[in-house]
């Protein structure tokens, strides 16, 4: 069982809310515990994961029709930065399977409204840095030789920036979002104290959550693997796995029993 110790953070741009310390492999606990939301919400669990499906799908769809390797890299990343904003559903089935209710679909669409200014403000956000992110993308492709069969020394600018690009992007994306939309979720508050409040927590509990976001990129790239259908399975436990990530090292409310 992860042991927590509370840390305590204030700053003079936005309120922060406190987080907890919480072990380095934390995240196999909270995957664990997302399993077991899943079996005991397996309707709403794939209805959910279905939707989900749909975005990868489109994606995998697009990189073939463009006939190109080049979009992958780019749309992955894309669908990394705009899931969070679309799991608001499935953190609401885990919230209420959390409070011993029976959750429905209703009940789970209702929550992206229940703080919609900052919810769908965070979406915005989030589809501005996908866009910046597919003109950066574009950019850097254009270092890339136009002659077939580049050597890797004719390769290395291209790769090179590449890998710093989408690098920062994603640790800068991760920080911001790993928390942010549970916490408008649960505690209705502006979407600044959410966003300090995340990378607050990210930053002093920097270890797990190198392990969780080595988690998310290799479950979502064997979701691509399987051509989108993994997904159905994948999202949902990494929604739920994400709403217990927030219950442990974000300071809640009420004190909770992480168990």
């Amino acid at each position: 069982m992860p042991t927590t110790k509370t840390i305590e953070k204030n700053t003079e741009f936005a309120r922060c809310i406190e987080c907890n310390k919480v072990d380095t492999f934390a995240a196999f606990h909270w995957l664990a515990l997302a399993f077991k939301d899943m079996t005991r919400a397996p309707l709403l669990t794939v209805i959910y994961g279905l939707v989900f499906s749909i975005i990868p799908a489109a994606i995998i769809y697009s990189a073939f029709f463009a006939q190109s390797v080049f979009v992958i890299l780019p749309a992955t990343v894309a669908f990394v930065l705009i899931g969070p904003a679309f799991a608001a559903g499935l953190y609401d089935v885990a919230w209420e399977l959390e409070k011993g209710h029976k959750p429905t679909f209703r009940h789970s669409l209702k929550s992206m409204f229940r703080n919609p200014v900052g919810e769908w403000g965070f979406a915005i956000l989030l589809l501005v840095i996908m866009i910046a992110w597919m003109r950066i993308a574009a950019l850097v492709h254009a270092l890339y030789p136009n002659y077939a069969n580049p050597t890797f020394e004719e390769l290395s600018a291209f790769l090179t920036l590449g890998t710093i690009a989408g690098g920062a992007l994603l640790v800068s994306v991760f920080s911001v979002s790993a928390f942010t939309p549970q916490i408008m979720m649960e505690r209705r508050v502006d979407i600044m104290t959410a966003i300090v409040s995340s990378i607050n927590a990210v930053k002093n509990n920097f270890a797990p959550m190198v392990v969780w976001s080595i988690c998310i990129f290799l479950m979502v790239a064997l979701g691509f693997v399987t051509g989108a259908v993994g997904f159905i399975v994948i999202m949902p436990l990494l929604s739920y796995a994400s709403w217990h990530a927030y219950i442990a090292v974000i300071k809640t409310k009420k004190a909770r029993k992480y168990e």
